[in-house]
């Protein structure tokens, strides 16, 4: 009888739940803090790299399932929670009365780490809804394609899910602050950037998940599964 979802043990699955969430607080950290030109196209340096959380993201529920990937997404969600809050604390705590300190290093900080409440806000629900809807893509897909053409799924489970995070990140974060047209073209050049990345990266996400197919013996259909967000539960 085979084993219950819910007491196997897999080798690989803790490691790349590890990488998601390290890949995501360092993008959300380090990332949105400098703005890039390249060829006469502007866009924000953490693009490059939060769109490798897709790509967990997609390993995650071709691999292991929906339910598996709705728990580290969650855990995700909960580390850049903490690391919002330790950067803000950092940024506010009292600094020594020094003067280099206070002329370099604090306003470094500040300019580093001391995103306002509404970009870190648009920044979680972003990444929430976007991440569900690209796993929840996948599965279905997956379901429906009889686990064919993974190029597909994978490529259009990120553009949708892009899609969302864009579509709300970007107006709660800077509705108001920027005009409308210049937002649009922020918005756009963004999601093409992301998700072009998602299918330059096509050949690796293949080679891994087939490599943790093999290893782990699993290749995880959603058939049955609750496709809720607000629970834990297989």
């Amino acid at each position: 009888m085979p084993a219950s979802p819910d007491v196997r043990r897999y080798k690989y699955y803790d490691l790349v739940m590890a990488g998601f969430v390290t890949v995501l607080i360092c993008s959300n950290l380090i990332g949105p803090a400098k703005a890039c030109n390249v060829f006469g196209f502007t866009f924000g340096a953490g693009s490059l790299f939060f769109p490798i959380s897709y790509i967990f993201g997609d390993i995650l529920t071709e691999v292991y399932g929906y339910a598996r990937s709705r728990r580290v997404i969650w855990a995700g969600f909960a580390g850049m929670i903490f690391a919002s809050i330790m950067a803000w604390v950092v940024v506010e705590m009292p600094g020594v009365r020094d003067d280099a300190y206070q002329t370099q290093l604090q306003p470094a900080l500040d300019l580093v780490f001391g995103n306002t409440w509404r970009i870190v806000l648009a920044s979680l629900c972003g990444f929430w809804a976007g991440e569900f809807a690209n796993s929840y893509v996948l599965a279905k897909m997956k379901v429906r394609m009889g686990g064919r053409r993974l190029w597909a799924r994978t490529i259009g489970s990120t553009a949708v899910g892009q899609a969302v995070d864009t579509a709300v990140f970007y107006p709660l974060a800077f509705g108001g602050l920027f005009s409308g047209a210049l937002l649009a073209e922020i918005m756009l050049t963004n999601y093409a950037i992301k998700v072009g990345w998602e299918a330059l990266n096509t050949p690796i996400t293949y080679r891994i998940v087939a490599f943790l197919k093999r290893k782990e013996s699993e290749d995880y259909y959603d058939r049955d599964t609750n496709f809720s967000p607000f629970t834990l539960a297989n």
